[in-house]
């Protein structure tokens, strides 16, 4: 034969072990239930494993019960109580989840688990509610970061930059440029100093020093070469000793 009072008596002192302050034994007349046997009171929160142990709670309700003559093998008696911040259809809801669950558990002490079960209610109720607002939150700090635009200046990406501007500097280039001096071979260019001693300087319209016709070997003479420029002095010289050449032969025309 089951001893319902003994199992109910190690029931209470177990509660009493794991929940501490959370467990007191209250009134009859303040429990809200039909009974004269004694009632208790355990205070029930949100689960919530990250928070901080000080932080305080945003809901809190106070579950009430007290045992039947045939407890476990029948439902205890329940009811509950708004400590912060519930709303009473919530209790409602609550409340009859809590005796379903405890028709669910007959033959065994069963406080703990419905306490633990309204914990996890609450945490789904009431703690996701406060993380979507986090998250809105956090989404809404995201918008307000001002993102730059573009790609960050680095050496590689100035060198690459500036190797496709000299490319495209120098085709405009080659665009301004006579078809003849781009298709000449380098070999049949003129130096400044051919050019120079073809008479073309002293001479317009002279007939040219290799084949092909003035027209061709003009476009043949390179003046941007650094051959030409190399050659600059040399043709200043040669025309100096041209024309003091010039000069002793008049003079001695005049003396005889």
């Amino acid at each position: 034969m089951t001893d319902y009072i003994q199992e109910q008596e190690m029931e209470i002192e177990a509660l009493e072990a794991i929940l501490a302050d959370d467990f007191k034994e209250i009134h009859s007349g303040e429990s809200g239930l039909n009974t004269s046997k004694r009632c208790f009171q355990i205070k029930v929160s949100p689960v919530d494993d990250e928070a901080d142990e000080f932080t305080t709670n945003p809901v809190q309700l106070a579950l009430i019960f007290s045992h039947t003559e045939r407890y476990p093998d029948e439902p205890p008696l329940l009811n509950l109580n708004s400590l912060r911040c519930i709303q009473g259809e919530h209790l409602r809801i609550l409340k009859e989840k809590l005796l379903q669950e405890a028709s669910e558990n007959l033959g065994m002490a069963m406080i703990y688990t419905l306490v633990t079960s309204a914990k996890e209610w609450l945490s789904e109720q009431y703690c996701q509610d406060t993380s979507l607002e986090d998250a809105e939150a956090e989404e809404a700090a995201k918008d307000d970061v001002i993102i730059p635009h573009g790609e960050p200046v680095t050496v590689e990406t100035f060198l690459a930059w500036r190797e496709m501007f000299e490319a495209e500097l120098a085709l405009e280039r080659a665009k301004l440029m006579p078809d003849a001096a781009l298709s000449a071979p380098k070999e049949k260019r003129l130096t400044g100093r051919q050019w120079f001693e073809t008479g073309r300087h002293a001479v317009k319209g002279a007939a040219p020093a290799s084949e092909g016709s003035d027209e061709e070997d003009e476009d043949e003479i390179d003046f941007d070469s650094d051959d030409f420029e190399d050659d600059e002095d040399d043709m200043l010289e040669h025309y100096l000793a041209e024309k003091s050449d010039s000069s002793t032969h008049s003079s001695k025309r005049v003396n005889n």
